[in-house]
């Protein structure tokens, strides 16, 4: 499998699952998660799948610092309904990396390591997403802002000529270059940038 060369270069998240250390899953129960790990999920890189993965990183280097954040120790809160514009493919990024799922979850053993009923949709709520702390109730209210990383002036053009299938040979490969170099910019040029990934509490 060969992803863009620029997911090299994208940190890794690293957490500590107690579940995979118990049943021997992962030694010592670290697991690591990529960027290419979110887009095997979604079956494909854009702007909303890189949001989803900042939005996780912020939210686990806030709630956690130094300290190796806790998979299946958090609850994550979207205000949008699951069915909603682009929530189920954010939400299920996040409960990827975190571990949260909805209802039909892993229910735990002996009422430990349950991972159902951590991702919720239709919060109410002021801001896009919300993170907490199972163990000590800190929690942190995200919004994510993709236009703060416009697309290429080249990009919308091509992607009605795509889509109303007038491409040329040519256009394909260069609407995947512009596409996917949005992306880099959002996940490496911009991925500390507030005006990106908006810490609202």
């Amino acid at each position: 499998m060969s992803f863009p060369a620029f997911f090299d270069h994208i940190p890794g998240l690293r957490l500590l699952d107690p579940l995979a250390a118990l049943l021997g899953a992962a030694e010592g129960g670290v697991l690591e998660y990529r960027y290419g790990d979110a887009v095997k999920w979604a079956g494909h890189s854009c702007p909303t799948v890189a949001g989803a993965w900042l939005a996780t990183r912020t939210a686990l280097r806030q709630l956690y610092g130094d300290e190796l954040p806790t998979r299946g120790g958090i609850r994550v809160e979207l205000r949008d309904d699951q069915a909603a514009g682009t929530a189920g493919v954010v939400g299920g990024v996040i409960g990827l990396i975190t571990g949260a799922a909805g209802e039909g979850g892993f229910k735990g053993l002996a009422g430990r390591h349950g991972r159902n009923g951590l991702l919720r949709y239709g919060v109410a709520m002021p801001s896009e997403l919300r993170f907490t702390r199972l163990d000590t109730g800190a929690a942190i209210a995200i919004d994510y802002h993709p236009a703060a990383v416009p697309p290429d002036p080249d990009l919308p053009p091509l992607m009605q000529k795509i889509m109303a299938g007038q491409a040329g040979p040519d256009d394909l490969p260069l609407f995947a270059g512009l596409w996917q170099d949005r992306v880099r910019r959002i996940l490496l040029d911009h991925a500390d940038d507030p005006d990106l990934v908006r810490i609202l509490a």
